[in-house]
């Protein structure tokens, strides 16, 4: 992370809202929840609970990905939304843009993942010692020597999508982490959860709620 912490002063984006849950649009360079300090204690978190005061937190997106995420308006509506998480029972979408052509129209990433100790929080592939994680993709088009590809993690590992996508040669534009030279050279990073799909834990009813990236 960087040293300085200026998150985006932009409306609240509520996509969905009832009984159970609220889904909003999550902008890059927004915590998910509050960082050690008062100096990171403006986060998406403390946003939706200045609107909606009964509201938990189901999961999280990195500071710099933007786009959908789901909070739980009970604590029956958090079990029931973390435990589909974990079972890995929602389906999630993320849209990228990366450095490079990417050579293959589709295709899956099978590397294992885990914390890189001395540089945490950063993640790194580790054969011996890492979690299964896989990440499936694919082309959409091509823009200027870069890929715009979407991403279908099968596994929800701390930055799985970019140490992934940074494994195979092409990282993610922007990111801080994992890019080098000019494909960090730019202005976010260019990462977004694009859908997600889940049952309403209130009668398991299937819903899919999307948002559109902004790059």
């Amino acid at each position: 992370m960087s040293e300085t912490y200026d998150p985006p002063n932009t409306p609240l984006d509520v996509l969905h809202e009832d009984s159970q849950l609220i889904v909003v649009n999550k902008p890059s360079g927004l915590l998910s929840v509050p960082g050690r300090g008062e100096h990171l204690a403006d986060c998406l978190l403390t946003r939706v609970q200045a609107a909606f005061p009964q509201a938990l937190l189901v999961h999280r997106l990195d500071r710099d990905t933007s786009g959908v995420m789901v909070f739980a308006q009970t604590s029956h509506a958090q079990r029931h939304l973390g435990l589909q998480f974990e079972k890995r029972q929602t389906r999630k979408t993320y849209i990228a843009r990366v450095w490079g052509r990417v050579a293959e129209r589709t295709g899956t990433v099978d590397l294992p993942l885990i914390v890189d100790w001395p540089n945490r929080p950063l993640q790194k592939v580790c054969h011996d010692t890492g979690k299964p994680a896989v990440t499936d993709w694919r082309v959409v088009r091509y823009e200027d020597g870069t890929t715009r590809i979407r991403l279908f993690p099968q596994t929800g590992r701390s930055h799985q999508l970019r140490v992934h996508m940074q494994a195979v040669g092409h990282p993610i534009l922007g990111d801080p982490f994992y890019a080098e030279g000019a494909a960090r050279n730019f202005p976010r990073l260019m990462l977004h959860s694009e859908e997600l799909r889940l049952k309403n834990p209130e009668g398991g009813i299937a819903m899919r709620f999307r948002a559109t990236a902004d790059f």
